[in-house]
């Protein structure tokens, strides 16, 4: 084949190494606009695990790279005048130009045809060769000239970085934190070789603009940062090589996603790769990773498919139908590395103790857990957790482990719950006019006795017409307080969980059938439904849900009083906490939504105007609440809409709620409008709570797709939230609190006497299966002298 790859970068030129390595009769050729030694960057970095893989493609390749590298496991931070260090982490540093070098040498010596200062517009300027290879970086001409079958997604971030070095010599991935007087600056900073360190320096475009970056050239902008880092530089200056950038050398990250990764243009197959086809941000230090690999797994498509021009296009689309998911969860990690980044000075600098910050700057990418911190340095995060724990008021002895951060206590008031773990409100459906009894005996009290810190009852409503179906709960008349206080009363008899009431108003998503009978269709008036009312005319289901109207005045007294009522008989059954549910499209979220809200009174418009009758049912059921006894409020901190709630006004609610006399803020969202589209993950909605928490400085449950310990741990660790709530797996298993200490061998857990015996005997087979995947890790590993 003959094949060109446009671009001298490391895409380019390994996999230009690796397919001559493959098949030397190919002819191929790197056209570099740049001269062989002109590079415009520091050091690059790459993980352990991306070398590992280069040593399997072209040993020595790698053997060259591994004499060059400055290879580091520690990660150290300065924040506050504190330093805190943490190893395991396993990256790789190496200068760009010296990587070059190595590449180009290895392509010389392979008989790869290198041709430098060549300015290539277009890949027609190829017309004979069989594969082209658009690695001509993060502007690429030939992506711009296929725009519209390549489909690239460019997105500029807000934030500035400036790329420099030093001759000062760090021994670890160092992080400086400086705070001046418009905001704070971070430095991300790592040796590449015996003599240098790439410093790069970043922040928000509001910061540098508030100390005249904009209008400060190359030298000014140096100077600056100097005296920035004065103290941990120690009179080491900084250097730059961007003198071919005009004017300020501070740039915008620039994500770019591409739909189609290839094309034919009549003549030759053409494929972008590296950061032609997807940028990482340096957050994470993943673009020459990616690029590596992309050079990889193309060659190995070509090696398993053929090697030919007639394989070309089947191994094109193999090549992207199985790169892009690995490339889209490095992005995705990279991404939310990014936004830590981004919004740090605003949410975490000021809000977080040092040892929490770094706790949350290692776990930014969401990749990295718990446990897998545990497996890195267990020293530092035993540290952590001990530290975690003394802040909880937790006395841990001398000697002893500290609990992990979802088995440490928390207090709101008069309550403290045992953990960190809430069974949230799940809808049940098993009501009889309302009246909770021996079901909702038995089910949230076998959940009470699971381990759980509080349970909370669903969504119990404040009158006949305030519920979702004839099945749902309510609390509008004293046999049902009655029924209310039998279960409570059983909760606090057999279990030392706190239970909670969380009290709603079903508004236009009311007189529905129970879900097994067919969710959200409605029960008409003729079967024992009931009229509707919300902020504004609504119908939830287009054409099938019944129509509600708007409420009036007089409505809002009503439904305003039948909260307090309900309030004040929850607090005669006893319940330890109150929530008042003000999302998912209900009565109170009616009005906070503009998607629903089209009122035109004093009640619609504004955010301020559409919370204005949430926030006066808040306070009077505050009022009627004991002053004692914790109250959250649950709300959708994302519609998932475009034109709906978005997080933003997440933060300006919860703001509210707290100036309103909120304890906690229940961070759920969606299910406003069946036209959204929301994304979903694991711990998909816990970013929501982490903003709130720390921007809006109150505190917050996450929900959603919290599974396992470990996502409870990190979450929790990091000041993400305050607690957890854990919905679908306490169906499965309602002792899933007591599973999952056993499952990471925490075993100073209290079980009900009467289940002793299924403890131990659950902690020692989760510990057989623990040895027995030990000793398959152990036998499938290489032995010595191996090839």
């Amino acid at each position: 084949m003959k094949i060109v790859c446009i671009g001298g970068g490391p895409a380019g030129l390994y996999f230009a190494l690796l397919m001559k390595r493959l098949d030397p009769a190919h002819d191929i050729t790197v056209v570099e606009r740049n001269r062989p030694y002109d590079t415009f960057g520091w050091g690059v970095v790459f993980s352990d695990a991306t070398l590992d893989n280069m040593t399997q493609w072209d040993p020595e390749t790698a053997a060259e790279v591994r004499q060059a590298f400055n290879h580091w496991d520690d990660i150290e931070l300065h924040v506050k005048d504190e330093v805190i260090r943490s190893g395991g982490h396993g990256f790789v540093g190496i200068g760009r130009k010296k990587l070059l070098n190595i590449l180009q040498a290895r392509c010389e010596q392979l008989g790869v045809q290198l041709v430098f200062e060549a300015d290539v517009v277009s890949d027609e300027e190829f017309p004979d060769a069989d594969l082209i290879i658009a690695s001509d970086g993060i502007n690429s001409r030939i992506r711009t000239r296929h725009e519209a079958v390549f489909k690239p997604d460019i997105v500029t971030r807000p934030n500035r970085y400036l790329w420099l070095g030093t001759h000062k010599l760090y021994d670890a991935f160092t992080f400086l934190f400086e705070k001046t007087e418009h905001g704070w600056f971070q430095a991300h900073i790592y040796k590449f070789d015996a003599n240098t360190s790439t410093l790069i320096v970043e922040c928000p475009e509001h910061v540098w603009l508030a100390h005249g970056l904009d209008k400060a050239d190359q030298a000014e902008s140096i100077a600056f940062c100097e005296r920035l880092f004065a103290k941990n530089l120690q009179g080491a200056a900084l250097m730059t090589n961007a003198r071919h950038l005009r004017g300020s050398a501070w740039l915008n990250f620039q994500r770019v996603k591409c739909a189609q990764w290839s094309l034919f243009n009549g003549h030759s197959h053409v494929v972008l790769m590296g950061d032609a086809v997807h940028t990482a941000h340096f957050a994470i230090g993943s673009g020459t990773k990616l690029a590596i690999e992309d050079a990889i797994e193309l060659t190995r498509q070509f090696k398993e498919l053929g090697d030919t021009a007639e394989q070309i296009p089947a191994v094109l689309a193999r090549y992207q139908a199985l790169r892009h998911i690995d490339v889209l969860r490095l992005q995705n990690a990279a991404w939310n590395a990014m936004e830590w980044f981004e919004v740090c000075g605003e949410r975490y600098c000021d809000q977080l103790p040092p040892p929490q910050f770094m706790y949350s700057m290692l776990t930014r990418s969401q990749r990295i857990s718990h446990e897998n911190l545990r497996l890195r340095d267990a020293g530092w995060l035993g540290g952590y957790e001990r530290w975690f724990a003394e802040q909880a008021g937790v006395a841990v002895a001398p000697g002893r482990a500290a609990p992990p951060p979802m088995f440490t206590p928390y207090t709101v008031r008069s309550v403290t719950l045992k953990n960190r773990v809430v069974v949230s409100p799940m809808a049940q459906y098993s009501c009889v006019d309302g009246l909770p009894a021996d079901y909702h005996l038995m089910h949230l009290g076998a959940r009470a006795m699971g381990g759980a810190g509080m349970v909370f009852a669903e969504m119990t409503c404040v009158s006949p017409d305030a519920r979702i179906t004839p099945g749902c709960p309510g609390l509008w008349n004293t046999p049902q307080r009655n029924g209310w206080k039998r279960i409570v009363d059983h909760v606090h008899t057999w279990s030392d969980a706190k239970i909670a009431l969380q009290i709603g108003h079903a508004g236009a998503k009311g007189s529905t059938r129970v879900a097994w009978e067919g969710i959200d269709q409605p029960v008409r008036e003729a079967d024992g439904g009931w009229p509707l009312i919300s902020a504004s005319p609504q119908q939830y289901l287009d054409g099938v849900s019944d129509w509600s109207r708007a409420m009036t005045r007089e409505d809002m007294d009503r439904v305003r009083d039948d909260f307090v009522r309900s309030t004040e008989w929850a607090a005669e059954a006893g319940f330890d906490w109150l929530e008042l549910h003000c999302a998912h499209g209900y009565l109170l979220s009616s009005f906070i939504s503009p998607l629903t809200n089209r009122r035109e009174d004093d009640y619609g418009g504004s955010l301020e105007n559409r919370l204005r009758y949430p926030l006066e049912v808040f306070r009077a059921v505050r009022a009627a609440w004991p002053a004692d006894r914790p109250m959250s409020v649950r709300i959708s901190a994302h519609d998932w809409v475009e034109g709906g709630i978005t997080p933003d006004d997440a933060v300006q609610i919860a703001r509210a709620f707290k100036a309103a006399g909120a304890d906690m803020i229940d961070c759920s969202s969606g299910q406003v409008s069946k036209q959204e589209k929301p994304v979903y993950g694991r711990m998909f909605q816990t970013p929501f709570s982490d903003r709130v928490r720390n921007e809006a400085g109150i505190a917050t449950i996450a929900v959603g797709a919290i599974s396992e310990a470990d996502h409870v741990n990190s979450i929790i660790a990091a000041g993400r939230a305050d607690l957890c709530a854990v919905a679908r797996p306490h169906l499965a298993n309602p002792a899933w609190t007591l599973t999952e200490a056993a499952r990471i061998g925490y075993l100073d857990v209290a079980w009900p006497r009467q289940y002793t015996s299924g403890k131990v005997q659950l902690e020692r087979n989760l510990e057989r299966e623990r040895q027995l995947a030990a000793q398959v890790v152990a036998l499938s590993a290489p032995r010595g002298g191996d090839a």
